[in-house]
């Protein structure tokens, strides 16, 4: 045993279990959450025998201090064969402690969890927000499924939609705190995913408020119409001519919100399939991490096979990258709708701008130059002017996304033995 592992396997009377920042560790269970296998680190971190480990249930490692309905959220997830990753307080034999984050994944008829340590600012956040939801679930008698939806809202009021953009953004802040607390270089996936993720939020505020412009603008032709009836009529012309305007305009705003920011179109669903990519990637890191560790130890897993379980994580490693650049390919694709869409949008503008145009005209021949309805007029070429800006920004961002994907895509198509 070297000088590090003999300094690893020192334990402090109270406080924390030594757990260091370059080790993760796994345990395998089954449906029943029974522990069926688990590396080195796990049992020496937890403080147990083999024997007091292998055939016990999970939840003998769980700290009092943890919400239940954090595990009521990470069992229900599990049970619908999904992903799930989750920060855990845990409780070793002697009474010490040690922070987690844990990403779990289904596994043939049981459960794999993989456990990195923390380090990232997240962890203050997470320790408030726990000790608070401990706290309600306590004194007023609240039962595991509501302390839950109590936990989704609470991360919904962090600036997340759901648990999934959560988790995926934990998980790339904790490998990335990881790296840096180790002195090894930015792991490029992480950066890649954060400038995709970057430009998808960026975008998606871009066509809300385009969105929101053709909102705006949509009194507009009305106005126009109403002066038209004062001057007729000479103000005849003007007349027709905004109804054409209304008609372009709400055809454009309707196509746009069909297509774009539709919450059942395809564009909608970019930031979510970015953030099951990025959490994806982030595990299959972890698992591929898992292996090296194994390759490291070189211990025995409590009369288990330690070949049999680096091929099955290896396994999913693969799995999970396979499915994340299937997710990033449909990304790109649907991007790559956006810049024809903006094509689209920009052939509407310039029908609108003709039209424009001629009620200038017309508006030259009314008595005093139409007096208000220039300045209508005028309203309509800002927002032209701006609707132009936001197409260019959106195709832009677009180009940009589709970049990075196809940079991702390339670097990892095909790959067999995880990242």
């Amino acid at each position: 045993m070297g000088f590090v592992e003999k300094r690893k396997e020192f334990r402090p009377e109270i406080g924390d279990a030594p757990f260091a920042i370059d080790e993760l560790f796994f345990s395998r269970t089954n449906k029943r959450g029974i522990i069926q296998a688990g590396n080195y680190i796990f049992k020496r971190v937890a403080h147990y025998d083999w024997d007091q480990l292998i055939g016990a249930p999970h939840k003998t490692i769980r700290h009092p201090d943890m919400p239940k309905g954090v595990f009521s959220l990470f069992w229900e997830t599990l049970q619908r064969d999904e992903l799930i990753g989750a920060y855990v307080k845990n409780k070793a034999s002697d009474g010490l402690e040690y922070w987690v984050f844990a990403v779990a994944m289904p596994l043939d008829d049981g459960y794999i969890s993989v456990r990195i340590k923390p380090s990232s600012e997240m962890l203050g956040v997470i320790k408030a927000l726990y000790a608070d939801l401990k706290r309600v679930e306590n004194d007023d008698k609240v039962n595991p499924e509501d302390s839950a939806r109590s936990l989704l809202e609470r991360i919904n009021h962090l600036g997340h939609d759901d648990y999934a953009s959560f988790e995926s953004e934990c998980l790339m802040r904790e490998l990335a705190a990881r790296n840096h607390n180790m002195g090894n270089p930015v792991t490029p996936e992480i950066v890649t995913f954060d400038e995709i993720m970057s430009a998808s939020k960026t975008l998606k505020a871009e066509t809300k408020a385009l969105s929101d412009g053709f909102e705006a603008i949509s009194t507009v032709p009305t106005n126009m119409r109403i002066i038209a009836a004062r001057l007729e009529p000479s103000g005849g012309a003007v007349s027709s001519l905004s109804q054409n305007y209304w008609s372009m305009s709400e055809e454009m705003s309707e196509w746009f919100a069909k297509n774009v920011t539709n919450e059942g179109s395809e564009f909608a669903s970019i930031h979510k399939t970015l953030n099951s990519c990025r959490f994806l990637f982030g595990t299959a890191l972890m698992l591929s991490s898992l292996t090296a560790e194994f390759n490291r130890e070189q211990r025995t897993l409590g009369g288990c096979d330690l070949e049999f379980e680096k091929k099955m994580i290896n396994k999913l490693a693969s799995e999970y990258v396979t499915k994340a650049v299937k997710g990033l390919q449909q990304v790109s694709r649907v991007a790559a709708q956006i810049v024809t869409s903006a094509e689209i949008m920009r052939r509407y503008t310039l029908g609108l701008s003709s039209t424009r145009v001629m009620c200038n005209i017309e508006s030259a021949r009314l008595p005093n130059g139409g007096g208000s309805l220039v300045d209508v007029i005028h309203q309509l070429g800002q927002f032209q002017n701006r609707v132009e800006k936001q197409l260019g920004r959106i195709e832009d961002l677009s180009l940009q996304i589709i970049d990075h994907t196809e940079m991702m895509i390339a670097n990892h198509c095909g790959l067999e033995n995880g990242p």
